[in-house]
């Protein structure tokens, strides 16, 4: 959804065509996502869809300037007043990736851990370097800054729960939160919900 909302809000300062587009998310996210143009084109299209935004006149280089319509511009503000909204179930492949090598005879899951760490630890090293730049007192590398810290804020998170995790299978021995195959056949359908079974 953010690359949608950007995109508008750009386009709320005014025309754009597509790579023009491209460029100005960049330098407003300091270079740290780097969209394709297909990916502009395809968010583009859905926001003329959904009335958002509507295809302007073309310059004499063929460039199609998009423009933001009013309820593109109500979006934008909706966007801006709201808090972002986080998922609530933890659908992080690397999360889901240990908790099933945990339950699996003879997967080595403290060692997956340890290589997860590794591999989390040389990114978090990578991502300070490149957030100690000096160039953020320009609106470019204010913005890039801005992005990196969150990037080194959620790997310093990550190495903390790796921790955590490293710690916890630490308690059980080897294989002993290996889970067979239940015998148990799931019936077909929804499953019946708590509060339908309880009355």
């Amino acid at each position: 959804m953010a690359v949608r909302q950007s995109l508008l809000a750009i386009l709320d300062r005014g025309p754009c065509y597509g790579y023009q587009l491209r460029a100005e998310f960049e330098r407003r996210t300091g270079g740290t996502w780097a969209l394709n143009v297909g990916q502009i084109y395809n968010t583009l299209d859905r926001l003329e869809r959904d009335g958002f935004a509507a295809k302007g006149d073309q310059d004499e280089h063929g460039h199609v300037y998009w423009e933001i319509t009013d309820a593109g511009r109500a979006e934008v503000r909706r966007w801006l007043r709201s808090p972002v909204q986080r998922p609530a179930a933890a659908r992080d492949e690397l999360a889901v990736k240990l908790a099933v090598a945990a339950t699996l005879p003879g997967v080595d899951a403290r060692g997956l851990v340890a290589a997860e760490r590794e591999a989390s630890a040389a990114r978090l090293e990578a991502l300070t370097r490149s957030a100690a730049d000096p160039e953020a007192s320009s609106a470019q590398g204010m913005a890039r800054a801005l992005v990196l810290d969150a990037l080194v804020c959620a790997a310093e998170a990550e190495l903390r729960w790796l921790d955590r995790t490293a710690d916890r299978l630490a308690q059980h021995p080897a294989d002993s939160l290996a889970l067979e195959l239940s015998d148990e056949r799931p019936k077909r359908g929804r499953p019946v919900r708590a509060a339908a079974t309880a009355a």
